[in-house]
């Protein structure tokens, strides 16, 4: 007897009420045709009209005891393979299965879904699509696969990111309470050349040379915030990293002017170093006499005064070509007269909040420092609308100028500015005289391509109106104002 346990709708047309049926051996198609042996001539007739059997995979309603898994790749339609699950491959037996899945034909994928998984995974594809998306993008897509790992932990997709590590993320704790520093393999194989590292001490330093492969000669800038290095591990880490070049050091208490002298190396080409409570005069000079190649230094020390400002050498002068000095109080035109003759060559200067600055000392810098791109006087409350005349005269070659909240600028002075055909970028934030006829003068600057004017009362938007029609005025977050 045949006992097949499948709904109703899926009963052979061959089965008699009162008649065996037959099973003759295997046709090719391995289900087999059902012959009547027993029964009358009209029940042959009515019983027999089709010799084929039904298929004998259900629909997702059926009760047989198969399981349905989607195979990679959307729109793939309920084949075999999507009944039978997703770990079949072409020309596999169907081992386990009953007889008659057994012989089956082998399963082949469709062509659309294998088109698919070679583009999704042809790595010159992923070469230059994943190009496209950010870095925190990068970070999620390398969780995909191992192919796609592979495609984004190539250096060059990680060129220019620098890694902010906290000193609570260099460690795990393990089961028996103790730490361990953390593995930077992953970091390693991105090539990263800058860190920055956020509250260590001189043994985090330490454990992040031993653990990094690439510390000693691959690293090219370090930034330290809110740290408490101490001398000792300042030596250390300049000692370790050879190919230190930039290094950063901002809210960094703990060394003192002593270190710098004991740990600066000839090959920084950068240096800088802010609200650091311990750095005066004699810091500046310990950073002039060992930095020989010193081409950029920032700098945000309340208690540098002009003194220091003489300690810069021949070698500097030739070298160092940006120079920013932050929140300096005690600088005075005395130390712009020191500054302007040791570094003559510089084409970025920024004064910003050296508030005892005026326009003697603004025409000095025009006067000697012609080779000058940008220039930062904000937070100079003494500039007035004679420095800005100085500046129009002398400096033909710069390109951006920040004077925000210098609060004595008036329509004059931006008269003195709309003169320089090379000005590309104009900060003037919470200038609180400038008004519309200020920006008038505006109009004929062909090569103005940044105006930022947050927080600037006028007295009617048409004049602003006009001035947009003809620049490119985002404010200082990017949109327009």
């Amino acid at each position: 007897m045949l006992n097949m346990s499948t709904p109703s709708e899926l009963k052979s047309p061959c089965v008699t009420r009162n008649g065996m049926v037959k099973l003759p051996p295997s046709q090719p198609n391995g289900l087999g045709s059902a012959s009547i042996t027993k029964g009358t001539p009209a029940a042959k007739n009515r019983l027999c009209q089709s010799s084929s059997v039904p298929s004998i995979l259900p629909p997702p309603s059926s009760s047989l005891p198969f399981h349905h898994h989607h195979l990679d790749g959307p729109g793939i339609p309920n084949s075999a393979a999507s009944l039978l699950g997703s770990d079949l491959e072409p020309g596999k037996p169907l081992v386990g299965l009953k007889p008659s899945l057994r012989q089956l034909p082998p399963l082949t994928l469709p062509k659309p879904m294998l088109l698919e998984r070679q583009l999704v995974l042809d790595e010159k594809l992923l070469n230059r699509l994943l190009w496209y998306f950010t870095t925190a993008e990068k970070c999620v897509l390398a969780q995909v696969c191992k192919t796609w790992r592979k495609v984004l932990y190539q250096p060059k997709f990680w060129e220019g990111v620098v890694p902010i590590l906290h000193a609570k993320e260099l460690y795990t704790l393990l089961p028996n309470g103790e730490k361990e520093f953390v593995s930077l393999q992953a970091f390693a194989l991105r090539g990263f050349q800058s860190f920055c590292l956020v509250g260590v001490s001189d043994l985090d330093i330490c454990e992040f040379i031993d653990n990094y492969p690439l510390s000693k000669k691959g690293v090219r800038s370090v930034s330290l915030k809110r740290s408490t290095i101490t001398d000792a591990g300042l030596e250390v880490m300049l000692e370790q990293m050879q190919g230190l070049m930039h290094l950063e050091l901002s809210g960094c208490n703990d060394f003192t002017e002593a270190g710098l002298w004991s740990s600066l190396n000839a090959r920084l080409t950068s240096l800088s170093v802010s609200d650091c409570i311990n750095v005066a005069d004699d810091a500046i000079a310990a950073i002039s006499q060992l930095l020989p190649n010193l081409s950029e230094l920032s700098l945000q020390a309340y208690h540098v005064t002009d003194t220091a400002m003489a300690y810069f050498t021949a070698k500097q002068g030739y070298t160092t070509h940006t120079l920013r000095l932050h929140s300096c109080w005690e600088i005075t035109n005395h130390g712009v007269v020191n500054m302007v003759h040791s570094l003559p060559n510089l084409t970025a200067l920024s004064l910003s909040g050296c508030s005892k600055i005026t326009d003697d000392g603004v025409e000095l810098v025009a006067e000697n420092l012609r080779k000058l791109r940008s220039l930062d006087l904000s937070w100079c409350p003494r500039i007035t609308d004679m420095a800005l005349e100085y500046i129009a005269c002398d400096l033909h070659k710069l390109e951006e100028l920040v004077l925000d909240r210098c609060v004595r600028i008036t329509d004059t002075g931006l008269g003195y500015l709309s003169t320089m055909s090379s000005l590309r970028s104009l900060y003037l934030r919470w200038c609180c005289q400038v008004q519309d006829f200020g920006l008038q003068h505006l109009f004929g600057m062909r090569s103005l391509r940044l105006l930022s004017l947050a927080d600037v009362l006028t007295a009617n938007r048409g004049s602003w109106k006009r001035v947009s029609q003809y620049k490119t005025v985002p404010n200082a977050y990017g949109a327009a104002h």
